[in-house]
């Protein structure tokens, strides 16, 4: 196992740290999987060749290019991870608040919210964006010339960055409380699944253009990205997956579910929909069948607070957010076959 890299610090009162640590930058130089820990403020670095911790990042605002400068702060509850194209930088949206219970009352927080862009094999800094408003995600277009993130208010927008200079480009406006921002897996549509207005904005990523605005479930959070040319779409209080044709952007299959989902994956070796079950800490899995239609299979247990689900070849990763730690699945067998303990409340997973 490599040796895990932690700063030691001393706090202070609001959360600043008293002490530099000259820590040595990481050098992530195998496969891995990149979680992270929103109550911790970290990212744990999985070691995909043996599944276990092998480095970690304490995310703070310190742009030093030291490890941590004097008077560097840790981000607020960082949540989801994304690479860019060519897997050098991660982008991680830090809200400033809790998103592990669920979406329902997030428009009230606003203010201190930022982007955090960060080298993918050092773990270091490269640039901070503050952002007016709460976020949800920050994700990279699939030419990785712009970084996207969302602001969650009534008056929902997207704000367009560029990702070499960090200046802001565009603002897209969308529905009502636009949670997290995905693109299709061809890289034609942006998808913004609107929390308050149960619906999911199609964007035109080169054009910045409204291609359509979708209904779907009640509160729907994101619109996750299929290799069948589907996208996703968990709806928290309809309890529900709407299933979206990115040819015809209309929905065409709606499932209900009978819990309230935290995460849809789908994966195309076996041709599987899998829904994370927090409450009852499950993974549910459908099979799409010879007319296309996604047909109730099973369930297995991973632990509580299960959340984001990622698929490496036929093994699957999922973050348990009340439980800390990352479930490892065997995608035949439906099994749990490790556990890797990582931060608290683990939410965004991303594979390099």
């Amino acid at each position: 196992m490599k040796k895990i890299i932690i700063p030691i610090f001393t706090l202070m009162l609001g959360g600043c740290i008293s002490k530099t640590s000259e820590v040595p930058q990481l050098n992530i130089n195998y496969p891995a999987a990149y979680v992270v820990n929103g109550e911790s403020s970290t990212i744990s670095i999985i070691n995909l060749n043996i599944n276990e911790v092998a480095d970690l990042i304490q995310l703070t605002d310190d742009m030093s290019g030291m490890a941590h400068g004097a008077n560097a702060m840790f981000l607020q509850y960082p949540h989801h991870i994304y690479l860019n194209p060519s897997k050098s930088q991660i982008a991680i949206a830090a809200p400033g608040a809790d998103l592990s219970q669920g979406h329902g009352t997030t428009a009230s927080h606003s203010g201190g919210a930022k982007v955090a862009v960060l080298n993918a094999s050092s773990g270091i800094n490269v640039k901070l964006i503050d952002v007016p408003m709460m976020n949800h995600n920050a994700i990279y277009t699939t030419d990785g010339k712009e970084i996207w993130t969302s602001q969650m208010d009534e008056a929902g927008k997207i704000l367009v960055y560029d990702a070499t200079t960090y200046t802001l480009k565009n603002t897209i406006s969308v529905g009502k409380e636009p949670a997290e921002i995905t693109f299709s897996n061809d890289g034609t549509t942006a998808f913004v699944a609107n929390g308050m207005d149960n619906t999911v904005t199609a964007i035109n990523p080169n054009t910045k253009t409204i291609l359509a605005t979708i209904p779907v479930g009640m509160n729907p959070v994101g619109a996750w990205t299929g290799s069948d040319n589907r996208m996703y779409v968990d709806n928290e209080e309809g309890q529900t997956v709407s299933i979206i044709d990115v040819k015809t952007l209309k929905v065409v299959e709606t499932i209900a579910l009978g819990f309230m989902p935290g995460f849809v994956a789908y994966q195309g070796g076996m041709k599987e929909m899998w829904v994370t079950d927090p409450m009852a800490g499950k993974v549910h899995w459908w099979t799409k069948d010879a007319t296309g239609k996604m047909v109730y299979t099973g369930a297995f247990a991973t632990a509580a607070g299960s959340h984001a689900i990622a698929f490496k070849d036929m093994m699957a990763y999922v973050t348990n957010q009340e439980a800390a730690n990352v479930s490892v699945i065997d995608v035949m067998q439906h099994k749990v076959t490790k556990t890797i303990a990582v931060g608290k409340k683990p939410n965004g997973i991303v594979i390099r």
